[in-house]
C-alpha cells in the first residue's frame, strides 16, 4: 500500500497513486507541446520562487501541466475546480510520486470544496491559476488577506473570463489575469473538438443511449456548442440549437442545424445539452411540456444551467437509474432523467478533454505563467489576452509535433500585404 509522504495535502485514498501514475505517463504521451516546454522549464527554471494555486478538474492532463510547473521552478499546490471532476487516482499520484499538494476529492460536498480552496490560498500564492473563478472570488471576498501576495494570474475558461470581465469592470479585480480561453489555440480546439467529443462521451458513458434518430437539442451556440453539435449530428442525432445570440442563431441555421426557441424544442427533444455560461436555460415551464425519457445534461462550468430545484419542485420521487443519472418521477408520471447531477457531464460521468487538445490549452497556461512571472510588475489590474506570440508559438509547436509543415511567406508577399500602392 502507498505512503503519502508528508506533503500537505486532502486527497481520497494514497494507495490509489500507482494507478494514478500509469494514467498520468499515458497522458503524457498524448501532450507533446507541454512536454517540450517541460524540457525547456527543467533547464532554465524560469518560474523559480514563484507560488502558484491552481484550482483546475484533477485530471490527468492537468497532472502533467502541474509537474510541468513544477519543474520550471514553481511551488505548485492544486485544489478542484468542480466537485465532480476529480480523479482521485491522478490526485493521489500528484502527493505521493511528484510531490505535489492537493485539496481535492471527488463528490466532496460545499464545505469541503471550499475548504480545500481556502486551503490552497493558505499558502500565499504570488499567481493564481483557475478555471470557473471561483478561487479568484474566494480570493476577493472572503480571504481578501491573500491579496497581500497575489500579483497575477491566468483562467481557463469562458465562464470565468466572463466573471473577471465583471470584476475589472467594477473596479475590483485585485490583479491582472491573462484569459487563457481568449487564445485561438484554446478556444478554437479544446472548446469546439474537446468539448465535442467528451460531452458526446459522458453522456453515452452514463446512458449507453443510441444517439442516431434521436432529437438532440444543444442550448447556445459558442464553441463548446458547435462541438457538441457537430458531434452528435455526426453520430446520426437530429440536432436542434437554442440561442439568444441572433448572429451565432444564424450560423447554426447556416450550418444546417434546426433552430427554435427552446419553449418549442423543449416539447420535440430527446436529449439536452446546455453549454451557455448562464443560469435556468432548463426550468421549470420546459420540464411541464417535455416527452417521457427525456434526457437531461450539462457542459457549462457550474450546475446552474439546468433549474433543478424546479425539476425537484415537480416530481414525487427520485432515485438512481445508473451511475451518473438520476431518474425524476413527474406527478403526473412523466420521467425525466438528470445527468451527472447537472455538472459537467464530460468530467462527471467521462474523463474530460482527450489529452492531445490540452495539449495545446495547457501549453498557452504555462507559457502565459512564464510571461506573468517575467512582466507582471508591467501589467495594470485587469483582463489580457494570451500574447499573440504565445498563441503562434503553440500551435507551431503542435503543427510540428504533428509532423505539419506550412508554407511562408516570400519577401514580395511580405512587401504587398504591408502595402497599399499596388491594386489591380
Amino acid at each position: 500500500m502507498a505512503t503519502t509522504p508528508q506533503i500537505s495535502s486532502d486527497i481520497k485514498d494514497a494507495a490509489l497513486a500507482e494507478r494514478g501514475k500509469v494514467r498520468i505517463e499515458w497522458a503524457a504521451e498524448q501532450m507533446p507541446v507541454l512536454n517540450l516546454i517541460r524540457q525547456r522549464f527543467l533547464k532554465e527554471k524560469p518560474l523559480k520562487g514563484a507560488r502558484i494555486a491552481a484550482c483546475l478538474h484533477v485530471t490527468t492532463e492537468t497532472s502533467n501541466l502541474m509537474t510541468t510547473l513544477r519543474d520550471g521552478g514553481a511551488e505548485v499546490v492544486l485544489c478542484a475546480s468542480n466537485p465532480l471532476s476529480t480523479q482521485d487516482d491522478n490526485a493521489a499520484s500528484l502527493v505521493h510520486d511528484y510531490g505535489i499538494a492537493v485539496y481535492a476529492i471527488r463528490g466532496e460536498d460545499s464545505d469541503s470544496y471550499y475548504a480545500h480552496i481556502n486551503a490552497a490560498l493558505d499558502t500565499k500564492p504570488h499567481f493564481t491559476m483557475d478555471d470557473g473563478c471561483d478561487l479568484v472570488t474566494v480570493a476577493h471576498t472572503k480571504r481578501k488577506d491573500a491579496l497581500a501576495d497575489l500579483r497575477g494570474g491566468t483562467e481557463e475558461t469562458t465562464t470565468g473570463v466572463i466573471r473577471l470581465h465583471s470584476m475589472a469592470k467594477e473596479g475590483v479585480l485585485g490583479y491582472p489575469v491573462i484569459a487563457i480561453n481568449d487564445a485561438h489555440t484554446k478556444h478554437l480546439f479544446d472548446n469546439r473538438y474537446g468539448t465535442g467529443q467528451s460531452t458526446i462521451d459522458g453522456i453515452i458513458r452514463a446512458t449507453n443511449i443510441l444517439l442516431a434518430g434521436q432529437n438532440f437539442v444543444v442550448a447556445g451556440y459558442g464553441w463548446c456548442s458547435r462541438g457538441i453539435a457537430s458531434r452528435a449530428h455526426g453520430l446520426g442525432a437530429s440536432v436542434i440549437v437554442t440561442e439568444v445570440e441572433p448572429t451565432r442563431a444564424l450560423e447554426a441555421a447556416m450550418d444546417g442545424f434546426r433552430v427554435m426557441p427552446m419553449a418549442e424544442a423543449a416539447k420535440i427533444g430527446d436529449i439536452f445539452v446546455t453549454a451557455t455560461g448562464d443560469r435556468d436555460v432548463l426550468r421549470g415551464e420546459h420540464f411541464e411540456v417535455m416527452k417521457n425519457g427525456a434526457v437531461l445534461a450539462n457542459s457549462g462550468h457550474f450546475n446552474v444551467e439546468i433549474d433543478i430545484p424546479a425539476l425537484e419542485k415537480l416530481c414525487s420521487s427520485k432515485r438512481p437509474s445508473r451511475d451518473n443519472v438520476d431518474e425524476y418521477l413527474l406527478k403526473d408520471g412523466r420521467k425525466l432523467y438528470l445527468l451527472g447531477e447537472g455538472r459537467l457531464i464530460n468530467l462527471a460521468a467521462a474523463e474530460g478533454h482527450p489529452a492531445s487538445v490540452m495539449d495545446m490549452s495547457f501549453a498557452n497556461q504555462a507559457l502565459s505563467i512564464e510571461h506573468l512571472v517575467k512582466n507582471v510588475d508591467k501589467l495594470e489590474k485587469k483582463v489580457y489576452s494570451v500574447p499573440v506570440e504565445i498563441d503562434k508559438q503553440v500551435a507551431r509547436l503542435k503543427l510540428a509535433s504533428m509532423g505539419i509543415a506550412i508554407d511562408k511567406l516570400t519577401p514580395e508577399q511580405e512587401k504587398y500585404l504591408a502595402s497599399w500602392t499596388e491594386g489591380t
